[in-house]
C-alpha cells in the first residue's frame, strides 16, 4: 500500500484587537499559543494570521493590558479581542528576584515599573530628570558652575548618594562614569552611573527596586536597583520630534529620536534607536551690583563703572550647553527551541560647555592682551569648561536550558571617557606665551563583566545560583604642559603627570537564591553572596524576605538584608589640583589619593568596603482592575561610608608647622582633601504609592496617582578622624560637609498626577512637591539656611490625530516657581559675593523656571 502525504493548506483567521471601550489597539501582538508564531495588528487594530488547522488558541498581547486567549474551532468567523487594562500590581517584573519572574503584588520587595509613555508624560528631556519626576525617592537636578559635574547631574535613591544605587541594562551591570563629583554639590565625593547615556526613546520600561540587593547583584545596591529594559518591538518605525524653551527665552532644546526594528528569519529580532538632543544654556545669576567677595563696592572710584555695566559680575549660572548623540541596539535570535543568542549595546557621545567663575578685571589682569584687543577696555573673562563624554556598553550572551536549569551566560563590556578643555582663559604665570585654550586632561573608567546564572523551579521551590567575574580599570590622563605650569590655567589647572595613572582590579563573586512558596499565599526566600576584590579583600552578604497574601487583593511583605559597597577605583586613586573659593579668597587645593604616602603619613587608613543593614516591611492592596496601593517602611544603616573630606589647611599659628602644614608647603597648596571611611549613617523612611485609573468622568476616563516618600538620615556616632589630624585640631568633615549628606536633597517628595482621556485627547496634570532642604554653615549655626518646600505644577495636552500621528504640548513649572533666594547673613562665601541668587550647594529642583515643550510622534 502506498501512503500519500497529506498536505494541509494554511488557513487564515481575521480579527481585531480592541480595548474595553471598543477603541482599536494598533500594533498589538497576536500569537498562536502552541507555535508562538504571530502577527501584529495594523494601525486600526486589524490582523490576519495563518494557521495550519483547527482547533487553535490565539493570544492577544498589548503593553499595559491583560493578555487574552480565544480558542478558534473553525474558519470563517471574525475574531474580536477585548483587552482589559492591568492593575499596576499585576504587572510582571524581572528585577529583585534572579530566579523567578513575579508580579509587583507577588514580590517580597517594593518595585516600581514605568513604561516609556510614563517617562514621556513627565515633560522632561533627559532620562534622569524623567525618573526624578516619576519616582519620589529618586533625585536628580541640574548643577551649575561645577566643572564636569554640570554635565552629569548626580542622581540617587533615598538620598543615599549616587554610589549606592546600582544601574542595570537588560539585567546586566552598567559601568559607572569616569567622574568623581568633587565640587560642592549633592553627591560630593561620590561616583555614579551616567544616567544621561541611555536615551528614553530606546527604553521599553524601567523597573526600580527600592530595597537593598547586594546579596543578589553585588556592590553598589545598598539603596536599590534601577533596571533599564530596552525595546524589542519590530512592528513599526517611530519618530519623535520635541522642542522647548524657558519663559526667559533661554534653554532652547531640540530632540529627535528614531526607533525601529526588524525580524530575523521570522524568529529573532533587532531593535535599534538613534537619538539626538541639543540643549542650550540658561542663566539665572545674581545681580548684586557690588562684589562682596573682593570687597569692591558699587561706588568704587576705579571699578564702579564696570560694576554698573555688569551688575551680575559677568556670571553665567544655570544649565550648560549640551549636545548628545546616541545609538542603541537590542537583538535576540533563537538558535534552537532551547537556546537563544542575544546582544545589546549603546554608544553615547556628548559635548557640553559649562562656565566657571567670571574673572573680573580687578581679579585677574590681561596685560598681554590675550583675551582683549590692545587699546580696548579690559572687562575680564569667564572661562568655559568644555566636556567631551564618550559612554559605551555592549553585552552578548546565550540563554539555554541545561539539565532542566535555565542558564544565562553573558559577557558585558562598558566604559565612560571624559576629556576636558578649558577655554577663554589664560595661565598668568606664562605671560604673553600663554594659550587661551587648554587641554587639561581627562579620565576613563571601564569594566569587563562575565556572568553565568542558573535557575530552576522544583514544584514550590525555585533555586538559583551564579557567578560573576569583573575587571575594572581607572585611568587619569595628564593635560598639556601649559595647563599646569606655574599656577596653571585659570579656573582648572590641568592634570599633572604626577597625577596621571592607570590602575585596575579584579573581582570574583558567587551567589545563590532560594524561594519557597510554602502555600499559594506564603512565600519565603533568601539569597547569599560572596565577593572577593583583589585590592581590599572579601565580603559576605545575605538577605531574607517574605510575602504573605491575606487574600487575592492584600499582601504583606518584609525583608532584611546586609549589603556592601566597594570603594570605587576613582576614590582610591584620584588626585588633582583644583581652584576653589574659601573664606573669601581664591586658592589652589590638592586632592591626595588614598595610597599617597603623604596621606598615609597623616594616619589615613586604606579604604575598605562600606557595610549596610536594610530592613523593610510593607503592605500592598488592590481593588479590582483599577485601584492599587502600597505602603513600605524602611531602615537603612550604612557603616564606614566613604567620605571626601572637607578642606584641611593651615591652622593659623605662624610659629609652628604641624604635619598637615608640612604637606601643604611641600606641594605649594593652601589646603588638601582626601577620601576616608569615616561616618556611619541611619536612614529611616516610608514610601506610599496610590493609583486609581478608569474613573468615568463625563464621557472620558480619569487616572489618578499619588506617590510620596518621607525620609530622614542622621549621623550615627562620631566622625572617624585620624589621631594625628585630631590631635592638631582638624575637623575633617565639618557641619557644611555633614549637611551635604543629611539635608542637601529633599527628605520629603510627593507626586500627585492626573491623566484624563477624552476621545483622542489626553490631558496631563502633575504636581510635584519638593520638600525643604537645609544648608549648614561650616562653623556658625546662626548662618544656616533652610529653603522651604515648593510645588512644581506641570500641565500638558496630547492629541491623537490618527493611529499613526500624535502631538503634545507641555508646560513644566507652570507657575514659574523658584527656590528661596540665598541669604548669606554676612558670609560672602555663601553666595560668592552675590554671584549666586539661588542655592547651589543644596538642591531641590534646579532654577530654570517655566519651560514650554512641544512634540510630534509618527508611527509607520
Amino acid at each position: 500500500m502506498i501512503i500519500m502525504p497529506t498536505v494541509l493548506n494554511a488557513q487564515s483567521i481575521k480579527g481585531i484587537v480592541l480595548d474595553e471601550n471598543g477603541q482599536a489597539l494598533p500594533y498589538a501582538n497576536v500569537v498562536e499559543k502552541v507555535t508562538s508564531t504571530g502577527v501584529t495588528t495594523d494601525g486600526n487594530g486589524n490582523f490576519e494570521i495563518k494557521v495550519k488547522g483547527f482547533p487553535v488558541t490565539l493570544i492577544a498581547k498589548y503593553v499595559g493590558f491583560q493578555n487574552k486567549s480565544i480558542e478558534v474551532t473553525s474558519d470563517g468567523a471574525a475574531i474580536t479581542f477585548k483587552l482589559s487594562p492591568n492593575n499596576s500590581l499585576d504587572e510582571v517584573v524581572v528585577t529583585g528576584n534572579r530566579s523567578k519572574v513575579r508580579s509587583v503584588l507577588n514580590s517580597a520587595v517594593p518595585i516600581d515599573k514605568l513604561y516609556a509613555e510614563d517617562l514621556k508624560s513627565s515633560g522632561q528631556v533627559t532620562f534622569d530628570k524623567m525618573l526624578a519626576y516619576k519616582i519620589p525617592s529618586f533625585n536628580s537636578s541640574s548643577q551649575a558652575v561645577s566643572d564636569a559635574t554640570a554635565h552629569f547631574d548626580p542622581a540617587d535613591l533615598r538620598g543615599l548618594g549616587p554610589s549606592r544605587t546600582l544601574v542595570l541594562v537588560n539585567g546586566k551591570r552598567k559601568n559607572q562614569s569616569a567622574l568623581v563629583y568633587i565640587n560642592d554639590t549633592p553627591g560630593k565625593g561620590e561616583v555614579g552611573t551616567d544616567m544621561k547615556s541611555i536615551p528614553f526613546s530606546a527604553i521599553e520600561r524601567v523597573e526600580v527596586l527600592r530595597d537593598g540587593a547586594s546579596s543578589q547583584y553585588g556592590s553598589d545596591a545598598i539603596a536599590g536597583v534601577v533596571n533599564i529594559i530596552l525595546k524589542k518591538q519590530t512592528n513599526f518605525t517611530e519618530v519623535n520630534l520635541t522642542s522647548g524653551v524657558t519663559s526667559e527665552g533661554d534653554g532652547f532644546n531640540f530632540g529627535a529620536d528614531l526607533n525601529s526594528g526588524f525580524k530575523i528569519a521570522d524568529k529573532g529580532f533587532v531593535n535599534f534607536n538613534i537619538s539626538y538632543l541639543d540643549q542650550n544654556k540658561t542663566n539665572r545669576a545674581g545681580r548684586p551690583g557690588r562684589d562682596g567677595l573682593f570687597e569692591v563696592e558699587a561706588n568704587d572710584p576705579t571699578w564702579g563703572d564696570w560694576l554698573s555695566r555688569n551688575p551680575d559680575l559677568g556670571m553665567n549660572i544655570g544649565q550648560p550647553d549640551s549636545k548628545m548623540g546616541a545609538f542603541v541596539v537590542n537583538a535576540e535570535y533563537p538558535l534552537s527551541d532551547k537556546t537563544t543568542l542575544y546582544a545589546f549595546g549603546d554608544i553615547n557621545i556628548r559635548k557640553g560647555t559649562s562656565f566657571a567663575l567670571y574673572r573680573a578685571p580687578y581679579w585677574v589682569s590681561d596685560p598681554n592682551n590675550l583675551l582683549h584687543e590692545a587699546g580696548t577696555t579690559y572687562n575680564g573673562f569667564q572661562p568655559t569648561f568644555n566636556t567631551d563624554v564618550f559612554d559605551n556598553l555592549g553585552s552578548i550572551g546565550i540563554k539555554s536550558n541545561i539539565l532542566g536549569f535555565n542558564a544565562d551566560f553573558s559577557l558585558t563590556a562598558g566604559s565612560n571617557k571624559v576629556d576636558y578643555i578649558v577655554g577663554n582663559t589664560l595661565n598668568v604665570s606664562l605671560g604673553a606665551n600663554s594659550p587661551t585654550e587648554f587641554e587639561v586632561g581627562g579620565y576613563t573608567f571601564s569594566q569587563l563583566v562575565g556572568n553565568a546564572d542558573f535557575s530552576r523551579t522544583f514544584d514550590k521551590v525555585t533555586f538559583g545560583f551564579g557567578t560573576e567575574l569583573r575587571k575594572e580599570r581607572y585611568e587619569a590622563r595628564a593635560g598639556q604642559p601649559e595647563s599646569y605650569a606655574g599656577g596653571g590655567a585659570q579656573s582648572f589647572p590641568g592634570i599633572q603627570p604626577s597625577n596621571a595613572l592607570n590602575e585596575d582590579r579584579n573581582n570574583f563573586g558567587i551567589y545563590t537564591t532560594l524561594d519557597y512558596d510554602m502555600t499559594e499565599a506564603f512565600l519565603i526566600g533568601g539569597s547569599l553572596r560572596y565577593e572577593k576584590y583583589s585590592d581590599f579583600g572579601d565580603n559576605f552578604s545575605w538577605k531574607v524576605n517574605s510575602r504573605y497574601k491575606l487574600n487575592d487583593d492584600v499582601a504583606i511583605r518584609a525583608s532584611y538584608s546586609t549589603g556592601f559597597r566597594a570603594p570605587a577605583l576613582h576614590q582610591i586613586y584620584l588626585s588633582n589640583i583644583q581652584t576653589l573659593v574659601s573664606g573669601g579668597t581664591i586658592s589652589n587645593q590638592g586632592t591626595f589619593n588614598n595610597v599617597d604616602p603623604a596621606v598615609r603619613g597623616l594616619g589615613v587608613p586604606q579604604l575598605h568596603a562600606e557595610k549596610s543593614q536594610n530592613l523593610s516591611s510593607g503592605i500592598t492592596f488592590r481593588s479590582g482592575a483599577n485601584f492599587s496601593a502600597s505602603l513600605d517602611f524602611y531602615n537603612i544603616k550604612v557603616k564606614d561610608r566613604v567620605l571626601f573630606s572637607g578642606e584641611v589647611g593651615f591652622d593659623g599659628d605662624d610659629n609652628t608647622t604641624n604635619p598637615v602644614e608640612r604637606v601643604l608647603l611641600d606641594n605649594d597648596i593652601t589646603s588638601m582633601k582626601f577620601f576616608i571611611n569615616a561616618v556611619n549613617t541611619i536612614t529611616n523612611g516610608v514610601d506610599v504609592v496610590l493609583n486609581y485609573k478608569n474613573l468615568e468622568i463625563g464621557t472620558g476616563k480619569l487616572g489618578l496617582s499619588l506617590a510620596s516618600t518621607f525620609a530622614k538620615t542622621k549621623i550615627d556616632g562620631q566622625i572617624a578622624t585620624p589621631s594625628i589630624l585630631k590631635a592638631n585640631g582638624y575637623d575633617i568633615f565639618n557641619r557644611k560637609e555633614q549637611g551635604r549628606i543629611l539635608s542637601a536633597r529633599p527628605n520629603t517628595k510627593v507626586l500627585l498626577g492626573a491623566n484624563y482621556d477624552l476621545n483622542k485627547t489626553t490631558f496631563i496634570f502633575n504636581n510635584t512637591y519638593f520638600g525643604e532642604v537645609s544648608w549648614q554653615h561650616a562653623t556658625d549655626v546662626s548662618k544656616d539656611q533652610t529653603f522651604a518646600g515648593k510645588v512644581i505644577t506641570d500641565l500638558g495636552v496630547a492629541y491623537k490625530f490618527t493611529s499613526t500621528l500624535s502631538a503634545n504640548v507641555m508646560v513644566n513649572n507652570l507657575f514659574n516657581v523658584y527656590p528661596d533666594e540665598l541669604d548669606p547673613k554676612g558670609d560672602v562665601a555663601t553666595d560668592l559675593g552675590g554671584r549666586f541668587k539661588y542655592p547651589w550647594e543644596v538642591n531641590q529642583f534646579g532654577y530654570s523656571g517655566t519651560t514650554f515643550t512641544a512634540g510630534v510622534n509618527f508611527k509607520f
